[in-house]
């Protein structure tokens, strides 16, 4: 398999895989976010995601955090409009 080593391509991946997560999870999303736990409610799900993002990735790339950068805009900063204690 072809390892990336362009940022543009690296950001894409990652976002792809946050993505899915996104489509795949959304009740325990919305429940983790309303419960303040998102990240242990997903913590299975997210892990396998970082594990495929450093698969992909040359090592310089997933040192630059587009992995959690694309959770934090997907999961998180998306769902914005959903009641929670964080804002």
């Amino acid at each position: 398999m072809h390892v990336i080593e362009t940022e543009e391509a690296a950001r894409r991946l990652a976002r792809a895989i946050a993505s899915d997560l996104s489509l795949y999870n959304e009740d325990k999303i919305l429940t983790g976010i309303q419960n303040d736990n998102l990240y242990d409610i997903l913590e299975e799900e997210i892990e396998e995601g970082r594990e495929l993002f450093r698969s992909r990735v040359v090592p310089e790339l997933f040192e630059k955090n587009f992995y959690e950068r694309a959770i934090i805009d997907l999961l998180i900063k998306s769902k914005g409009h959903i009641k929670c204690k964080l804002w």
